[in-house]
């Protein structure tokens, strides 16, 4: 008989066609993972996988078969979800997605809180890129997906908690750095940083400043970080959002953190949910306590 166990094996060798890196992901051995996709292979009666030393490949049946069992575990998901919605309010097995440019700055504020007003959360972080997440949604692999709009969530409800505008950060040598704001035909684009293609903040940024996405860019960064450090030593400028500014700008004394003066809010902050999600009225409650926690922050 197929069991669940089979389906999420064979999901996992699909997000990551490599059968060691999907084990890995299951926490089970590979010789165990290989052993389950044959046995499904043979119930099925046909393979869903082509694999050799090199490469793994889905074939056209297991494409609409691995399209079915995302469906079913999506649907087991939630029916288990169910059983939550009685429970004490965020208890139990909560799974959450952040993107890299507000992971760093909410986990600090969301984790003591969390743990403070529902003790009894059993929270799972995923931070990745805004594309793996909504699909980690839709799948059913996530509760929730924290991310920054205006993003395509087809398919998904969004519920904001949060806006805010974007900041250039100068060194201090720099002449914009003696500006009270600042206008994006003031920034020179040929030392604007930016972090690199995937990041919705670069297109969030150049929205803003109403910039061609096929403009060059003299460095993409993979964190803000490493952008804001090396806007530090000299080679340019960066945007940052507001959420990043303590932990980014305000403690370097040799950084000026400028409002970017272009109509906003320049992102805005937003829980990514199914529409058939069983536990709404627990985003709900994040949505406040998050909120709470920004203001006292950006205070």
């Amino acid at each position: 008989m197929i069991s669940l166990k089979h389906l999420k094996y064979a999901l996992a060798v699909k997000e990551f066609l490599h059968f060691k890196k999907a084990a890995d992901a299951c926490a089970i051995s590979q010789s165990t993972l290989s052993t389950a996709i044959n046995d499904l292979e043979a119930q099925l009666g046909f393979k869903v996988f082509e694999r050799d030393n090199k490469k793994v490949l889905v074939t056209t049946l297991g494409q609409q078969m691995l399209l079915m069992a995302d469906d079913i575990m999506m649907q087991m998901n939630d029916l288990t979800g169910l059983a939550d919605t009685i429970k004490a309010p965020l208890s139990g097995s909560f799974s959450v997605g952040i993107i890299p440019t507000i992971a760093p700055y909410l986990l600090p504020l969301m984790l003591p809180a969390l743990a403070e007003h529902y003790p009894r959360l059993a929270l799972q972080v995923d931070e990745d890129q805004s594309h793996h997440l909504v699909a980690k949604v839709l799948s059913g692999q996530l509760d929730t997906a924290i991310l920054a709009l205006p993003y395509d969530c087809e398919g998904l409800l969004t519920f904001e908690f949060w806006e805010e505008n974007f900041y250039l950060v100068t060194s201090i040598e720099n002449e914009l750095s003696q500006l009270a704001s600042v206008k994006s035909e003031d920034i020179r684009l040929s030392n604007l940083m930016l972090l690199k293609d995937g990041h919705c903040l670069k297109d969030h940024a150049l929205a803003v400043c109403e910039v061609n996405i096929n403009t060059p860019f003299s460095i993409g960064g993979s964190s803000l970080n490493t952008l804001v450090e090396l806007v530090a030593g000299g080679l340019g400028t960066t945007l940052i959002p507001e959420m990043g500014l303590q932990q980014l700008v305000n403690h370097h004394p040799r950084l000026r953190a400028i409002p970017l003066n272009e109509p906003g809010p320049h992102r805005r902050i937003a829980f990514a949910v199914r529409p058939n999600y069983p536990a709404l009225e627990n985003i709900e409650r994040l949505k406040k306590l998050l909120s709470s926690q920004l203001v006292e922050l950006i205070a």
